[in-house]
């Protein structure tokens, strides 16, 4: 009597790949708790040489033939910048955000539009019912014939269903969702999103098929799976935002085929999503001029200017030990900024509060920040209110200093086109100025003689 064969299990974390012989509570490897899930072992079908005879030959790079490949327009401007110009064919997009951004809206919404250019589309929901995605479309005024809605999770149906519709678009929403029958792992394993992506991948480059994958994230802001599955895709975008607010940023993470400086900017609406032309204009236009603590600060996005109000409040502590709280602001960069506005101006902060915002949901990661950061605070602290018509530029070093940052022509140009009657920079950059502005520009050198300037 022939005994049946065992089954080889294996481990496999997921959160990074880590393949172990037997169940651990904790990942040796990146130190998560309770990641560890078992899988069964396919067992290979057959062996492969290691040489194989390749059908393809080497070609030298000036005799390779190259075309500017035609891309298709999206509906959305915004969309259309952050992927460098459009859609190209054979391309796969993955786009990750928090849940409740509007990944699955923008995708929606730029289907049933792209579908109404004699072109199907299909639009495959792992997550939401027929009715329940028909319902969000209504929602959204969406309607179109060529938009075709699979709800399904098998990915060899969703291939015999792509012939069937003959679609010129597919979008996947989400890749967390799909599995393949092939392997007996659970969807949103490991393994199914690393063989599914790569499958996608194949489908995308042999039918010259634009491909978009929706990925859920994790709670520290990555995207859930393989690491290989952000390799694996052409173009890597990434929303982000509060979505307790209403403005939403679409950040190209990675871009084959464009830029990576360059950014979306857009507004959630009861309508769906909508795009923002001039976003230092709408994060602006709630400002109150005539109350301390709130300065305009500007910041890059990619190759665009944006013109943001940084607040600040500062006041005596009913505890101990004092608060220091940032939202949309490096914590650690506010500790900096406090402890050069103690050793350098003079500012007594120890005994206070400290808590300072990024208007809009912003979140801000350059150091042109800090002087309109500093000053904030300042004016919070002296219950003094700052010019309200002065943009603030100037990255703050250890020592005081105040030292240039790049771009300062296109932040003066922004300031101006907003109708700003003046902007503080650096004295480095305004040195290397090389044409003249209608406002006025205030250079300074050290933190200690902004604060003169502003704060008596």
């Amino acid at each position: 009597m022939v005994k049946p064969k065992k089954e080889k299990l294996q481990y496999v974390c997921q959160s990074c790949g880590y393949v172990s012989h037997k169940w651990l509570g904790r990942c040796t490897e990146c130190g998560e708790w309770n990641s560890i899930v078992e899988e069964k072992v396919v067992p290979q079908t057959g062996t492969r040489s290691l040489v194989e005879k390749s059908s393809v030959s080497p070609v030298p790079l000036n005799q390779i033939q190259f075309q500017n490949e035609k891309r298709i327009d999206c509906h959305s401007p915004e969309f259309n910048r952050v992927l460098g110009g459009g859609i190209v064919s054979g391309s796969l997009v993955l786009i990750g955000g928090d849940p409740g951004i509007g990944k699955s809206t923008l995708m929606l919404q730029e289907a049933a539009r792209l579908s109404g250019n004699s072109a199907n589309v299909l639009y495959v929901s792992g997550e939401e019912s027929l009715s329940q995605t028909k319902m969000r479309a209504e929602r959204l005024g969406l309607d179109s014939e060529k938009l075709f809605i699979l709800a399904e999770n098998n990915l060899e149906n969703v291939i015999n269903e792509l012939d069937k519709v003959n679609a010129r678009l597919l979008v996947i929403d989400s890749i967390q969702t799909i599995y393949s029958p092939q392997l007996e792992s659970s969807p949103g394993s490991i393994s199914q999103v690393r063989e599914c992506a790569h499958q996608f991948l194949q489908l995308a480059k042999t039918r010259n098929l634009p491909v978009f994958l929706i990925g859920h994230v994790t709670k520290e802001g990555y995207i859930a799976g393989p690491k290989v599955l952000e390799h694996t895709v052409d173009t890597l975008l990434q929303f982000e935002g509060d979505r307790n607010h209403f403005f939403r940023i679409l950040r190209a993470v990675k871009n084959r085929f464009g830029s990576t400086n360059e950014i979306g900017v857009f507004e959630m609406t009861e309508k769906g999503l909508a795009d923002v032309s001039n976003p230092s204009e709408i994060f602006l236009s709630q400002r109150k001029t005539d109350l301390p603590g709130s300065v305009v600060i500007s910041i890059m996005e990619g190759t665009r200017p944006l013109l943001l109000e940084v607040q600040a409040l500062v006041s005596p502590t009913n505890y101990g030990l004092p608060q220091r709280s940032a939202t949309g602001i490096d914590p650690k960069r506010l500790s900096m900024l406090l402890a050069v506005l103690e050793k350098r101006v003079g500012m007594k902060i120890g005994t206070f509060d400290v808590f300072v915002n990024a208007v809009g949901g912003v979140r801000i990661d350059e150091t042109a920040a800090d002087l309109g950061i500093a000053l904030a605070i300042v004016s919070s602290l002296r219950n003094q209110v700052i010019t309200p018509n002065a943009v603030l530029v100037g990255e703050i070093g250890l020592t005081g200093e105040i030292r240039p940052v790049a771009h300062i022509e296109r932040r003066i140009a922004e300031a101006e086109k907003l109708g700003l009657k003046g902007i503080v920079i650096p004295e480095g950059n305004y040195k290397s100025l090389k044409k003249k502005s209608n406002i006025k520009i205030q250079p300074v050198a050290k933190l200690s003689d902004a604060v003169n300037i502003f704060v008596n």
